[in-house]
C-alpha cells in the first residue's frame, strides 16, 4: 500500500519563517563580533527558549513565568527580523546591540533552568491528605450522691431490642494520586465506549483489591 506524500501548506510556511528567522539571528550576533560557530549558537539558544516556554504553557497552562520567558525569546527573534531589514547599520553596530548580544547567553541559561525546574501547580495534588480526624476526649462528670428511692414493684421485663446491625467495614484510605489516575482511566473509557466505567473494569484497569475499587468508584461519582 503506497502512501500519498500531502504538503501542509502551514508547516512549509513555519520552515520558512523559522529559517528566515534562524538565518536574521546568525548574522546579527556575526555583526556584533560573535564569529564561527558562537553565531550559530545564537539562533538555537533563542528558538529553543521560545519553544521551552510555549511548551510549558501548553503542559501545564498559562502561567507568568511562561509567559514571560516567551515574550523575551519572542522579542528577541523579531527584534533580529527587524535589526537586519536595514534599521541598523551592521558594519558598525551600536554599543547597545553588542551588550546585548554578549548578555543572551546568561540571560537564555536562566530562563531555560526556571522553565525545567520551577515547580507546577501539579505538583501540590500528590500531597497526603489525612485519613482520620483527631478524637477529642470529653473529661467524664464527677459522680455526684443520689438520695434514696423508695423501692418500686418490678414490672414486668420488656422484650430485648432486636440486635443492632454489624458497621459496614469503614473505607480504606485512596491516595490523591490513584484518584486521579483512576478519574483519566475512567474518562477515557467513557470516550471510547460511550458509557461510565463500572467497578470490576476500574478494578481490573487499576490492579487494586475490591474494596478499594469501591472507595475510588465512590470518589469518581
Amino acid at each position: 500500500m503506497t502512501r500519498t506524500l500531502r504538503v501542509d501548506a502551514v508547516l512549509v510556511q513555519a520552515v520558512i519563517a523559522g529559517a528566515l528567522s534562524f538565518a536574521h539571528l546568525h548574522d546579527l550576533a556575526a555583526a556584533a563580533g560573535q564569529t564561527g560557530w558562537k553565531a550559530w549558537a545564537y539562533p538555537v539558544s533563542v528558538d529553543l527558549l521560545l519553544v521551552a516556554a510555549w511548551r510549558r504553557l501548553r503542559n501545564d497552562g498559562p502561567s507568568r513565568l511562561a509567559w514571560c520567558w516567551f515574550l523575551i525569546a519572542l522579542v528577541a527573534s523579531l527584534g533580529a527580523n527587524v535589526a537586519t531589514a536595514g534599521f541598523l547599520d551592521l558594519q558598525h553596530p551600536p554599543a547597545w546591540l553588542r551588550f546585548g548580544i554578549a548578555g543572551w547567553p546568561a540571560l537564555a541559561f536562566l530562563g531555560g533552568t526556571l522553565l525545567a525546574h520551577s515547580p507546577t501547580a501539579t505538583d501540590h495534588d500528590h500531597e497526603p491528605e489525612p485519613t482520620t480526624a483527631p478524637v477529642e476526649h470529653v473529661p467524664a462528670e464527677p459522680e455526684t450522691a443520689h438520695e434514696p428511692v423508695p423501692v418500686a414493684e418490678p414490672e414486668p421485663t420488656p422484650a430485648l431490642p432486636p440486635a443492632p446491625e454489624p458497621n459496614p467495614a469503614p473505607a480504606p484510605p485512596v491516595p490523591a494520586a490513584l484518584v486521579d489516575h483512576a478519574r483519566k482511566v475512567a474518562d477515557d473509557h467513557h470516550a471510547r465506549t460511550g458509557s461510565p466505567i463500572d467497578t470490576d473494569t476500574l478494578r481490573a484497569r487499576l490492579g487494586v483489591p475490591a474494596p478499594m475499587a469501591d472507595a475510588i468508584a465512590a470518589q469518581l461519582a
